[in-house]
């Protein structure tokens, strides 16, 4: 089945967003774009493939307009590709080239980050982050269908772009958040696996942070990093 663990009408709400709270619009446009990222994450669209939006507004129930609109979105994460006029692809997944280089523009940016967060993060950023770990905590890591981990997903993006927030260097948040790479990270990983330290590294980070230590913070976020990628080639090796 293309799409899998939706609600009634056959899509599933973006999290953290209520409905009712939201013009209908919006919630049909975010509740498409949610479900054309699962298949693009999922490869039930495969890296490469042409993303058809006469053949998703058929699928999905809905005007091309909404799907043009997911499509738009897709593309601002990386995770679409606009090749003409009208034709969209599904990104290629990264090379074990491209991982590395992602990863090294993340050892380069967020260690500095979670120093300075250490540094200057305000009492109410302490606390969002916090609670971002919390919540982090009640939810089912990267096994199986993005539909199942994509609350964790987005809350990992959640987590670094708030450390990077915490900074109060807004070129440095800037770059983190625009590097997308949890979605490309979690894109590589579909597969399951039996634990994911993600959320321990995180926590060590946390601590760190809380306890004002920039150079221990900065520690911390270069060895999740630094795991992080292990996990990642590992699994490219083993697949």
């Amino acid at each position: 089945m293309l799409w899998q663990d939706r609600s009634a009408d056959g899509l599933r709400e973006p999290a953290g967003k209520s409905p009712a709270a939201l013009p209908a619009r919006q919630v049909l446009s975010d509740s498409v774009y949610e479900s054309i990222k699962a298949t693009v994450m999922d490869h039930e669209i495969a890296p490469g493939a042409r993303v058809g939006i006469d053949a998703l507004s058929r699928t999905l129930g809905v005007s091309p307009t909404p799907v043009r609109e997911a499509v738009a979105r897709l593309e601002a994460d990386g995770l679409v590709v606009k090749r003409s006029l009208s034709s969209y692809h599904a990104t290629e997944l990264l090379t074990r080239h491209g991982l590395e280089e992602l990863f090294e523009m993340r050892l380069l940016l967020e260690p500095r980050a979670a120093a300075l967060a250490a540094t200057h993060a305000t009492e109410e950023q302490l606390d969002a982050i916090e609670r971002i770990v919390e919540e982090m905590r009640t939810l089912p890591g990267p096994t199986g269908h993005y539909a199942d981990y994509r609350d964790f997903a987005a809350l990992d993006q959640r987590f670094h772009d708030a450390i990077a927030s915490a900074s109060h260097r807004p070129l440095l948040a800037d770059a983190v958040e625009r590097l997308h790479s949890h979605l490309h990270v979690f894109r590589l990983s579909n597969m399951k696996v039996a634990e994911d330290p993600t959320l321990a590294e995180h926590e060590r980070v946390v601590r760190a942070v809380l306890r004002r230590k920039a150079d221990r913070a900065a520690e911390a976020m270069t060895e999740h990093l630094a795991l992080s990628l292990r996990r990642q080639l590992a699994r490219e090796t083993e697949g």
